[in-house]
Order: C-alpha cells, then sequence, then structure tokens
C-alpha cells in the first residue's frame, strides 16, 4: 500500500522494535584503494554479500561494493583491480536528486520495513550524524532475526509480510 509516494506499513507487527532489536552483525568497511580480490576475501570471511567503502582520508562514507559486481573481474583473473572501479558511489547532497534516509539503531522496524520495500535492497545502518557505519540491514535480516524468531500465539495472525517483493 502506498500513501504520498511512501508504503504504509504496519507498526503494530513490530510492537514498537526498532533497527537494534536486529542485533546486527558489525559493517565491514573497505576503502577504495583495495583490490578487489581483498573485498571478496574479507566479505567471503564473514558470509557478506555487501560492503561499505570508506575513505582512507578521513573514514568516510563513500559507498559499497556488492560481491556480484567484483565477480566478473575475479573470474577474469583482475585480482589487483581497485574497489573504486567496481563501487557504487554515493552522490553528494547537491548532485542527487533522491532524499538520504537515515537508518540508525533508533529507527523503527517498520520504517526499515518501507525502505527495503521501495526496491532498496539492503539499509546502511549508521549514528545519527552520519559519521560512522554500524551495519547493513537486508530483508533477510528483518525477516529471519525479527520476524521469525518472535513467538507465536495461537489464534493470532501477527501478520508476518513477505519482504521478498
Amino acid at each position: 500500500m502506498q500513501m504520498n509516494g511512501t508504503i504504509a506499513v504496519d507498526a503494530a507487527k513490530y510492537r514498537g522494535a526498532c533497527v537494534e532489536d536486529l542485533d546486527l552483525p558489525p559493517a565491514l568497511s573497505i576503502g577504495p584503494s583495495a583490490t578487489v580480490s581483498d573485498a571478496y576475501t574479507l566479505a567471503s570471511e564473514r558470509e557478506y554479500s555487501q560492503l561499505t567503502v570508506t575513505s582512507a582520508k578521513n573514514r568516510r562514507l563513500v559507498g559499497y561494493i556488492d560481491m556480484r559486481h567484483i565477480m566478473p573481474a575475479l573470474e577474469a583473473g583482475k585480482d589487483n583491480e581497485k574497489v573504486r572501479d567496481h563501487m557504487v558511489r554515493f552522490k553528494k547532497r547537491e548532485e542527487s536528486e533522491l532524499e538520504y534516509q537515515v537508518i540508525t539503531p533508533e529507527t523503527p522496524l517498520e520504517q526499515l520495513e518501507a525502505f527495503l520495500l521501495q526496491g532498496h535492497e539492503f539499509a546502511i545502518v549508521t549514528d545519527s550524524s552520519r559519521r560512522f557505519v554500524l551495519a547493513i540491514a537486508t530483508k533477510q535480516d528483518l525477516e529471519e532475526r525479527f520476524l521469525k524468531r518472535r513467538p507465536s500465539f495461537p489464534g493470532v495472525d501477527l501478520g508476518r509480510p513477505n519482504l521478498s517483493g
């Protein structure tokens, strides 16, 4: 359901839970000058499909790299290509038409779900000032870390959503 361009989500199913309640593992970051081989090794060790990319100079978030984006280079034997050549760069505010949505540990899960249902594969969880990358939250995290593990009550439909849409 959409309301005013945003997706309406039933807040009751989350019972006031927030992103922090997902107990997400810490995000891993890599610098743009690292090799794609290093990125793949780092992500594989933790079974991550994305890594955030931070500036070596000031640790500022500059983008992300998805392991699917570097597989062609690795398969072609180009292990020493740089992350910067395969990463998705975030646009500066003045260059982007999209409004950046801050997702923090305090963000209610219904807001995270609405963000993910807008077609985003994942959300980068930062502190409120966006200075530190804390975690990455995916649809799978929301389903497995919260919706599947919460108790069910006989005769009560808690409205477990299907987020794979």
